[in-house]
């Protein structure tokens, strides 16, 4: 009776082991041995015995010619059972074609004696052999077989098998360690144990009696069906060290195809191998089995049948920015070079606005708080800063339990990253001992130090400096890298109010807000300190610059965060500049726009047209603004009175009253450089220097007057407003004042305006400030076109820009637009000014 089966494998040129089909749920079946009657094959060897001459190749000829597909076949004489499975004398066909016939015709297995009466059967056996005979084919090969040799240990070159290789699978112990001939370029063999990178299944049973793992047969069986002794691709990715042992490898074995270890994944038999990421997360592999085994978990097969439900701990992404502060752990990092790993994190991320993927929340531990673990990522690429820690071997990386899912979503590519770190001995994968940091020295622990270091400082001038801590909103504790060295160091010329120390401690107020400004502002930052002279208690009196211009005095002054202490400030280097910020301070901006006059539909609407004669009657080149005088007006005319009545008051040798000390915002008669009284209002007075700081109320011009040169204003001049109007240039902005293209802008546009009379459209009004676009009557070319204007020349000669932050109100001038995109195309065109080395106009979206 013919019976039907899968051939699982070849033993050799005249032995097959069968197979019949799974169970439902993937059970492997059960086997038989069947051995072909009548022949008789060479054997192949093992570790200690060589194969049989043509071993190799006869049963190659079967293996192609059987394996994988169903046979029909009749057994003739059950033998002796070997480990529990049948053994069988008998024939097997497949599609028709006699597996015996097809052997001896192609000259790879020869007949036994037979001591039975030949039937016909045996006769064309018979027949087959003898033409194989004559041909030469195969085992009757005249010429004998080529020499090769069959390594089963490992070689002593075995790192140079890091590579990919053509090979048959020999034997699958589980579901992902298998047995793999390697077919060598000069025809030798070797044998090797391979487990699948990045993947593990149960263990199975290797001898009669051991139990084997829950669904490590299924697992196997899985890979047997579909590997065994089928020809694959080898990529072998590690080797231990060469030794006179079994060949062992971690590798990717896949058929012509595809990977089998995605597929024992996703089916649920075998679980990832998070150590194996370093070796598949740069072809993608680890993504790949992460996938799958996702997949599996969802459908719940498998090893997967029993999981637990997933962890509560949601996973959220938050975007921290200036302001805000949220504190975390970062996932799966361990420092281990501390103070590097910390200024690497310092450079990289302080002040840089980033987002942060909540992953995990670790819950309370004994003494240890709830702590929120993170993925932060900063950057257009979204860097993740783990992963650079790693890489550079500043951090390493922890290793979760089976089954953890509380871990980084780019928990493979860290994994990556310090593989390629040790590969590379980086950091603390060096071998090297780093010695412990040497502590900063304290400079200002008392005094008498402080002292030692003064003068040495003042020669420096601005000191690079990194602001270690910041203990109110005008004290800090400041590192020296270079030296090595800590100071602490108190703004000069303000007075911060005191901020709380702990929770329960009494602050001043404005105290916290203070101390916030400056912690947000510069803690960590990269900053200059410059030092003016030091305190009793040792501490370091001076200036902190962040990005070189910003004077932290002067910005927690203008926020009305501190005071200005006006004796100490008088000495300073920056001393107007805090008076100004302290006047800025309390300027309110919100009752000196509700007081003047507005013809705007919205804050950033367009203005009807508004065409005034003026001329400009001052430029400030500090921070470029200029004054205006609006002409034909009735206050023109009144000051032309005004200043004939005025000049012939002060003719007289009047003096000012004795003690008279002028106080900031008072109106006074003032004389200017060249010798003439004018109105004058107080910007800033300084009963020590007794001198002022005046501003011109009808020209705009601004100056430092002393008292002797300074008079109460008398009551008769004060009824007519000032009329010099503080302006700036609608739409555009000329180059910082640190670029080389400032001074030529500034003198262009005094050569072009100042002094003139010109024709002036208000675009916008910013509380008294006016945004002026400036035309000139004389250009012809203003006459043919309406928005020709001063403002579009200056940025056509490349001295300019467009103002996209300042002039919010730009998009409702559409035609004005136009204009400066022309006249920034024939900057561009020319590389003028500003534009000699490409494009500097900002986006529309900044």
């Amino acid at each position: 009776m013919s019976l039907k089966a899968i051939v699982k494998s070849a033993i050799s040129g005249d032995s097959l082991v069968l197979r019949g089909r799974p169970g439902p749920q993937g059970q492997p079946p059960k086997e038989r041995v069947l051995h072909l009657a009548d022949l008789q094959a060479p054997r192949l060897g093992t570790s200690t015995r060589e194969d049989e001459p043509w071993a190799f190749e006869a049963r190659e000829f079967l293996r192609a010619l059987a394996v994988g597909k169903e046979v029909s076949f009749t057994t003739i004489h059950s033998l002796p059972s070997n480990d529990d499975v049948p053994r069988d004398l008998g024939s097997a066909e497949i599609g028709g074609a006699d597996l015996s016939s097809e052997l001896l015709r192609n000259g790879w297995a020869k007949l036994k004696e037979i001591k039975r009466e030949p039937s016909e059967e045996d006769l064309k056996k018979r027949e087959l052999e003898n033409e194989a005979k004559a041909a030469g084919r195969g085992i009757w090969n005249p010429h004998g077989q080529t020499a090769r040799a069959v390594h089963h240990t490992m070689p002593l070159d075995s790192q140079g098998f890091v590579s990919e290789w053509k090979g048959i699978v020999e034997q699958v112990r589980d579901g992902t360690t298998l047995r793999i001939r390697l077919l060598l370029p000069d025809g030798d063999h070797q044998i090797v144990n391979i487990a699948l990178a990045g993947v593990k299944s149960a263990r199975a049973a290797s001898k009669p009696g051991e139990a084997s793992e829950p669904w490590s047969e299924e697992a196997k069986f899985f890979t047997e069906s579909r590997l065994l002794q089928r020809p694959v691709r080898v990529q072998i990715l590690s080797l231990p060290n060469a030794a006179p042992t079994p060949f062992q490898s971690t590798a990717n074995a896949a058929p012509a195809s595809a990977s089998i270890f995605i597929g024992t994944v996703a089916n649920g038999l075998a679980r990832v191998v998070d150590w194996h990421a370093g070796m598949l997360s740069a072809s993608g592999g680890m993504e790949r089995l992460r996938s799958a085994e996702k997949a599996a978990k969802e459908k719940r097969v498998c090893l997967y049948a029993n999981l637990p439900a997933s962890s509560a701990n949601a996973s959220k992404t938050v975007a921290v920015a200036n302001g805000q502060s949220r504190e975390f752990d970062g996932t799966v990092v361990r420092a281990a070079y501390a103070n590097e790993a910390r200024e690497f994190l310092r450079k990289r991320l302080i002040g840089k606005h980033v987002k942060v993927h909540i992953d995990f929340v670790r819950p309370r531990e004994g003494e240890f708080e709830e702590r929120e673990c993170a993925t932060i990522r900063y950057g257009n690429q979204g860097s993740n800063v783990a992963e650079q820690l790693i890489e550079r071997g500043l951090a390493g990386v922890v290793r979760h339990k089976r089954d953890d899912e509380d871990r980084s979503p780019d928990y493979d590519k860290l994994i990556a990253a310090e593989q390629s770190a040790a590969t590379e001995q980086k950091g603390v994968h060096s071998g090297k001992e780093v010695p412990p940091p040497k502590q900063p020295l304290n400079l200002s622990e008392n005094a008498n130090r402080a002292a030692q270091f003064l003068n040495g400082f003042k020669r420096q001038g601005r000191i690079p400096a990194v602001v270690e801590y910041v203990a109110a909103g005008s004290r800090f504790k400041i590192l020296l890298p270079k030296d090595n060295q800590t100071l602490t160091l108190v703004l000069g010329g303000i007075r911060a109010p005191r901020a709380p120390r702990n929770p329960s401690d009494k602050a001043e107020p404005y105290g916290a807000e203070s101390l916030e400004f400056s912690t947000h502002r510069y803690m960590q930052r990269d900053v200059e300190v410059e030092i003016e002279t030091t305190d009793k208690s040792g501490g370091f009196i001076g200036a902190l610059y962040l990005n070189k211009n910003e004077n932290a005095a002067v910005a927690l002054a203008k926020e009305g965060l501190a005071s200005v202490h006006a004796y100490s400030a008088e000495a300073l280097p920056w001393s107007r500049q805090l008076f100004d910020a302290e006047i800025w301070a309390d300027y309110d901006e919100e009752a000196e726009k509700a007081a003047a006059p507005s013809d705007e539909k919205d804050d950033n609407g367009a203005l009807k047209a508004e065409y005034l004669d003026i001329i400009i009657s001052d430029v400030r080149t500090n921070n470029f603004g200029f004054s205006v005088q609006i002409l034909n007006t009735e206050g023109i005319a009144s000051l032309e009175k005004l200043m004939r009545d005025f000049s012939l008051h002060h003719k007289s040798p009047t003096a000012s009253p004795p003690g008279f000390v002028p106080k900031n915002g008072e109106l006074v008669s003032a004389k200017f450089s060249d010798g003439a009284w004018y109105r004058a209002k107080i910007r800033r007075s300084s009963p020590i220097k007794k001198e002022a700081e005046v501003t011109f109320i009808d020209y705009g011009n601004q100056d430092t007057v002393s008292f002797s040169n300074i008079r109460p204003l008398d009551q008769k001049f004060r009824s007519l407003p000032g009329q010099a109007h503080d302006a700036r240039l609608s739409f555009v902005k000329l180059p910082k004042p640190d670029s080389e293209y400032y001074p030529e802008a500034i003198d262009r546009f005094r050569s072009l305006c100042e002094g003139r009379k010109l024709v002036a459209n208000i675009d916008h009004r910013e509380g008294p400030l006016l945004h002026l676009r400036l035309i000139d009557p004389t250009d012809a070319s203003a006459a043919q076109d309406p928005f020709a204007c001063i403002n579009a020349d200056l940025v056509a000669e490349g001295l300019a820009s467009t103002d996209r932050k300042g002039c919010r109100y730009i998009q409702a001038y559409p035609q004005v637009v136009q204009k400066l995109r022309s006249a920034v195309a024939v900057a561009k065109r020319d590389r003028a000014g500003i534009f000699e080395f490409g494009d500097v106009e900002e986006s529309d979206n900044e």
